[in-house]
């Protein structure tokens, strides 16, 4: 290895108990390089992540990590206080969890910069508005004063982005940067780091299961399978040529379209009619403004049909997913579920819809209660709405469905029913949702960026098993993603939202193809660049 590098990873070896999660990594970081660590979910590239800025808890860690060339790992507490944040940046892979609920984004990228920048609070302030600009999240201005609830999950991200690269840091570690962000602003956030790459000479560490954004995007590649290094070069020379027989699999893996004609007189089991949604933004002590989120949006979902929603961050997607669960109150129109209105039901009709039209949220960790077991949160809605269930007929429809989603000791996961959900990986978690939702056998899924925290050979598998579940139970998709490839393989229709309003919506292949909107265009020539 170069003795000039910025980062020097040597023989890293971490270990929770008796259990090796990294056997033995190696890889260096020269300033201003972008190196990609990829592999499966649960392959350990987020513990080495972690790892380099002792971040990991319980862990016993061993061999060197090497910055400046300084050993981290002989570093004291306080030591690393100043490294973390000030020279070492994070984005963390998962927003909501990672920024404060209790505090504005503005405060928490200003507490950065006024701790390690030495700012005044007017001058921090200032700078993060700057930052979630640069960033793409649109009005700053008012947006700095939000807190992280009040935003979506793409703005999340981008406001976590905005805090990591307040410092300038000389290296930053992206676990899964892009992971809630659309294709535009996808473009965007990668043009902004290597503009940052530029200006500072920042070197990158990114951890990613998209491929496609790291064949075009950094220098070199490390593969991990399990906990080992198994593959490491050039990402020209990966790609073209991958050595492994892992890596060899993972770049042959890509979404398929999987859909089944729907018959001519399949019945309308959602409809939306001129819904609408808006919310009352605070803009003092006594004052608000509006914000329409969702306009006039009308649609129908038969019975086995796939409705794909697209569109940037922020467009209102989310929150017509939320609306046509009645989850969100409707500021205007109906939704009705089998002829039933829901946006004014009674409580029983409503419990009756629940177990009829189930969600998977975005983000797994925050939508999974970390104080109940595997088992406890799959069957939780069992209990509930089939409560004649005997205790071996509720464990074992349990079991099986954690088994039709990869989550069995066929795969090498042991003891699942037991295990908390901080034990598994971001999309171990994902697939723990997806179970806890078709466990019920519902007719509608609202499925809010499913395999977004997926690889790309479990993101595969995903939309196989939900495309057989659609097929064996007719069961209907309402597929909310930012993932145009994803949408293109799954999905009958489409929408695209932005702004809150319904700007195209037609036959997914013909809209592809010709799309007439500028924006539908913009959107599918950004995702173009990433194929």
């Amino acid at each position: 290895m170069s003795t000039t590098a910025l980062l020097q990873v040597k023989n890293l070896t971490v270990r929770f108990g008796d259990s090796v999660v990294v056997n033995g990594v190696s890889f260096d970081v020269n300033a201003g390089e972008k190196l990609a660590i990829v592999g499966e979910s649960g392959s350990g590239k987020s513990i080495t992540a972690l790892s380099i800025l002792r971040l990991v808890d319980a862990a016993k860690t061993s061999g060197q990590i090497l910055f400046g060339g300084d050993d981290l790992i002989a570093y004291t507490d306080e030591e690393m206080q100043e490294i973390r944040g000030g020279q070492i940046g994070m984005i963390f892979q998962e927003p909501m969890t990672a920024l404060n609920p209790l505090y504005k984004v503005g405060h928490q990228i200003s507490e950065v910069l006024m701790l390690h920048e030495r700012l005044d609070k007017k001058a921090a302030r200032a700078r993060s508005i700057e930052l979630l600009k640069r960033t793409g999240i649109p009005s700053p201005e008012d947006r700095v004063d939000f807190y992280p609830h009040q935003l979506s999950g793409g703005q999340r991200q981008r406001a976590m982005i905005a805090m990591a690269l307040a410092c300038r840091p000389k290296l930053l570690i992206c676990d899964e940067p892009t992971t809630a962000l659309d294709v535009t602003v996808q473009a965007q956030i990668l043009a902004l780091l290597e503009e940052l790459q530029r200006e500072i000479g920042m070197a990158l560490v990114f951890i990613t299961h998209d491929l496609n954004l790291v064949r075009r995007f950094t220098d070199r590649v490390a593969v991990m399978e399990r906990g080992n290094q198994v593959e490491i070069g050039t990402t020209d020379a990966v790609f073209s040529n991958p050595q492994h027989p892992y890596t060899q699999r993972l770049l042959a893996t890509r979404p398929q379209r999987v859909v089944t004609p729907l018959p001519e007189n399949a019945e309308t089991l959602v409809e939306a009619r001129d819904a609408r949604v808006s919310f009352a933004i605070p803009t003092g002590w006594f004052s608000s403004k509006p914000f329409h989120a969702v306009k006039h949006a009308t649609l129908a979902l038969k019975r086995g049909e796939t409705l794909g929603i697209v569109g940037e961050s922020g467009s209102g997607k989310t929150t017509l997913g939320m609306a046509l669960l009645a989850l969100q109150s409707l500021s205007a129109g109906q939704v009705f579920m089998g002829g039933v209105q829901l946006d004014n039901a009674e409580r029983g009709a409503l419990r009756a819809m629940r177990k009829r039209m189930q969600v998977v949220l975005q983000d797994p960790f925050a939508s999974l209660s970390p104080r109940m077991t595997v088992g406890q949160i799959v069957g939780e809605g069992l209990a509930l709405h089939q409560p004649g269930l005997s205790r071996a007929e509720h464990e074992a429809k349990v079991q099986a469905i954690l088994n039709e989603v990869g989550l069995s000791e066929k795969n090498g996961i042991y003891g699942v029913l037991h295990r908390y959900p901080h034990e598994f990986s971001g999309g171990q978690r994902q697939r723990i949702a997806i179970a806890r939702a078709v466990v019920l056998e519902p007719e509608v899924l609202v499925l809010d960026e499913p395999t977004s925290a997926l690889d790309v050979s479990v993101q595969q598998q995903i939309l196989t098993l939900l495309a057989d579940l659609q097929k064996r139970r007719g069961l209907s998709f309402i597929f909310i993603s930012h993932d145009l490839a994803v949408i293109r393989a799954m999905a009958h229709r489409v929408m695209v939202m932005k702004d809150g309003d319904v700007v195209e919506a037609g036959e997914t292949l013909a809209l592809f193809d010709a799309p007439r909107e500028s924006y539908t265009q913009e959107l599918i020539a950004a995702a173009h660049l990433a194929e």
